[in-house]
């Protein structure tokens, strides 16, 4: 029983291992293609190397070893807006061809003020490719440029791929509610007049209610 215990712990520590950490392969096959992988290469392969992933890098591990590389190196980025037929072409391209991409609408008065800011303009969409931009929606030119950034031609994207909401191109920053200074803790309230002292006629030249 004991020793059925030990076994198990192990086996356990070894799972442990397994989870923090992920082996990436990168091999040549028979026709020379080169192929990415968490699985060992074939025996008839010429494996090229083998990395060691850290827990940090498990989001990106989950996607083709190229297309994590693009969108780590060239990150995408989508401005759209409300009522916005291009917006929706571009969205739906870049979905297509298995682009992941960060959305952003442009919709407050602060919105197109950060549209603004980036472009230096207010045409929609916008898209960024790391630091290139491309105004307005073109295929072609969309395709080009994600292509020359190393973005693959068809969609490697897993099918239980996730794609981001969108979120505002200018986030409100959260505001602070300031209590009101407490006014009663030192000063005290003047005593109310006494219907004597509010009934005083005027002596002469004085004000109403003053006596000498």
């Amino acid at each position: 029983m004991k020793r059925h215990g030990l076994m198990l712990a192990g086996l356990l520590v070894l799972s442990c291992i397994g989870t923090a950490q992920a082996q990436l392969y990168k091999w040549v096959d028979s026709g020379g293609k080169i192929t990415y992988s968490d699985l060992p290469p074939p025996k008839a392969a010429r494996q090229l190397e083998k990395s060691t992933l850290e827990p940090s890098d498990t989001a990106a591990a989950t996607l083709p070893y190229a297309l994590a590389e693009a969108g780590k190196n060239h990150p995408v980025t989508l401005f759209t807006g409300a009522q916005c037929a291009p917006c929706t072409e571009a969205r739906d391209f870049l979905k297509n061809r298995g682009i992941p991409f960060a959305e952003k609408s442009v919709i407050s008065n602060e919105d197109i003020a950060k549209l603004r800011q980036i472009s230096g303009d207010a045409q929609l969409p916008l898209l960024l490719i790391g630091r290139s931009q491309q105004l307005g929606f073109e295929r072609g030119a969309w395709g080009l440029a994600l292509t020359a950034a190393g973005y693959p031609e068809d969609n490697k994207l897993p099918r239980d791929y996730q794609f981001a909401a969108a979120e505002p191109a200018a986030p409100k920053a959260a505001t602070k509610i300031e209590r009101p200074a407490n006014t009663n803790s030192r000063v005290s309230a003047a005593p109310p007049a006494t219907p004597a002292q509010q009934r005083l006629p005027a002596t002469g030249n004085a004000p109403p209610g003053f006596r000498f």
